[in-house]
């Protein structure tokens, strides 16, 4: 049975760590690598972090339905799954796990039903969320207010997913992704 795991949290909460942590732990586990239209930071690997894409060809694979799902996250900043990594990934007869924005893992979600465990990584308070971004030093006061204001309305969306894990601890919340993700798998 092909399945999939939706990893979404607004940015901050910890869905990268936690994604990382379940791909070291879990083997039968393979990472989505998503599709972006946005300039490759400093660091980022092509095919790794993600495939850098430009707008025009992202637009025209839009138009191919070459996508699983895609988001304009903001403006001429589109990501998605491409259909064949999808592909690649259950043809290794492995589980896909995505680390993936809200909008897009409930597209992923209502697709997949029944065959996609959906897990929403909630951060302890906003205060906190705002806390944790600052200390990456990587965003301008005017990308932090637009994050923050992005997961208020994220979090509102949290209800949608299969399940919430709260990150106070990050080890605990580690192994409750852990578990949930084995016991899913196993199904």
């Amino acid at each position: 049975m092909e399945k999939l795991i939706v990893i979404s949290a607004p940015s901050g909460a910890g869905k990268s760590t936690i994604v990382n942590y379940l791909l070291k732990n879990i083997n039968s586990l393979s990472f989505s690598i998503s599709a972006c239209s946005r300039p490759k930071r400093k660091g980022e690997i092509e095919g790794e972090d993600y495939y850098f894409i430009s707008l025009g060809q992202f637009k025209n694979k839009i138009r191919n339905n070459e996508f699983l799902e895609w988001e304009e996250v903001y403006p001429n900043h589109f990501y998605g799954t491409l259909m064949t990594e999808i592909k690649k990934i259950w043809g290794e007869k492995k589980t896909v796990i995505f680390d993936i924005d809200v909008v897009g893992g409930l597209n992923i979600k209502n697709k997949f039903l029944k065959d996609c465990l959906s897990i929403f990584i909630m951060p302890p308070s906003l205060s906190a969320l705002e806390k944790r971004l600052k200390l990456r030093g990587t965003e301008s006061n005017e990308k932090l207010s637009m994050r923050l204001e992005k997961a208020k309305k994220e979090i509102k969306k949290s209800e949608m997913f299969d399940q919430i894990i709260v990150n106070d601890s990050l080890d605990e919340a580690c192994l409750d992704a852990k578990r949930l993700v084995l016991d899913f798998i196993k199904k």
